[in-house]
């Protein structure tokens, strides 16, 4: 395999504080400076990646920008001692498609020591189909194990449990034996079937999850992974058990959160941030083997993205924003 003299790319562009869209065709040389080309099989379309094409929010930092936080292909050139022409290579975080240019393209060139070698048993398309959302999904769960929660210790709640991180914890949790709560959004009661297929045993939900809680509540959870932030957070933190632990990895309620030292004091209750853009590479590469060994067959096959094109973008973008996708995007640059 060798690098195209041209190449097409989806590339956001800016000018008198209006942003445009357009699948352009790019040269190695338009690319920014990085010791590794790629050739880029598949990327993903996430929440983050949908308000940036959609144009909503402050996602992008700079422009022009090619946005798409993940990507996964084949390297073509290397300068660095880590990579050699032909090996797979997988790219999560690093705030690529926010201050770097990301995987909507089909050439890519990026910092080596942003990449992970494929683990054994994945290939490109399966690093994708799992994709950002899947990668911080595992670095909860590995939080949670960090913290002494084992199966034995009692239920496990996952917020936002429909979304693409939450589905995918689910799923792990359920391979590594937890019990597991799901909280899914009002009118999302359609996906409780497909949850409980990937593992999870019950369902909550109702008014006084978009109500600021009292400063603890009954007990009721060992472990949380939380996706939504702001008043639902609140209520997690005031349910915790004893010693407890919530990995809390999304914002997508809102930045500003609500509670007592009620929680910490009285409870002992630890609140740990998942980051998957500034994960040290060394649990970059244990989470994608973590990934290859827990997350079922049959997890992977009920994720089923929806495959989509450069050219599908816009309007993906915009049903994503507007909270109709259920499930994965699946971007592929070549199609």
């Amino acid at each position: 395999m060798t690098a195209k003299d041209t190449f097409k790319a989806f590339v956001l562009r800016q000018e008198n504080g209006k942003t445009s869209q357009a699948i352009e065709n790019l040269t190695v040389n338009d690319l920014p400076e990085g010791d590794v080309l790629v050739a880029v099989d598949y990327s993903s379309l996430n929440y983050k990646d949908g308000m940036a094409v959609a144009g909503v929010g402050k996602i992008v930092r700079q422009f022009p920008m090619i946005p798409g936080i993940d990507l996964a292909g084949t390297v073509l050139e290397s300068s660095s001692p880590l990579y050699r022409s032909g090996d797979k290579v997988v790219l999560t975080g690093w705030s690529v498609g926010e201050r770097y240019w990301g995987g909507y393209t089909q050439q890519a060139r990026v910092r080596s020591e942003w990449l992970v070698p494929l683990p054994a048993g994945m290939d490109t398309k399966k690093t994708m189909m799992i994709g950002t959302a899947g990668f911080t999904a595992m670095l909860c769960v590995m939080t949670l194990e960090e913290a002494g929660i084992t199966p034995d210790k009692g239920t496990v709640l996952v917020t936002g449990a429909s979304g693409g991180v939450g589905s995918v914890a689910v799923a792990i949790l359920g391979k590594l034996g937890y019990r597991i709560a799901a909280l899914t959004a009002p009118g999302q009661e359609n996906t409780h079937d497909y949850l409980r297929s990937l593992g999870a045993a019950e369902f909550v939900g109702g008014p006084e999850w978009s109500e600021l809680p009292r400063p603890l509540e009954t007990q009721r959870w060992t472990g949380a992974i939380d996706t939504v932030g702001s008043k639902v957070l609140s209520r997690v933190l005031a349910e915790m058990d004893y010693l407890g632990c919530v990995a809390n990895c999304g914002l997508a309620g809102g930045f500003d959160l609500t509670t007592t030292v009620m929680p910490f004091i009285l409870r002992g209750v630890s609140l740990r941030g998942v980051d998957s853009v500034m994960c040290p590479i060394e649990k970059r590469k244990i989470a994608w083997q973590r990934l290859a060994a827990d997350l079922p067959a049959k997890a992977l096959e009920s994720i089923n993205p929806k495959a989509i094109s450069l050219a599908d973008l816009p309007a993906a973008a915009a049903d994503l924003v507007a909270g109709k996708v259920r499930g994965r995007l699946l971007v592929d640059v070549n199609s």
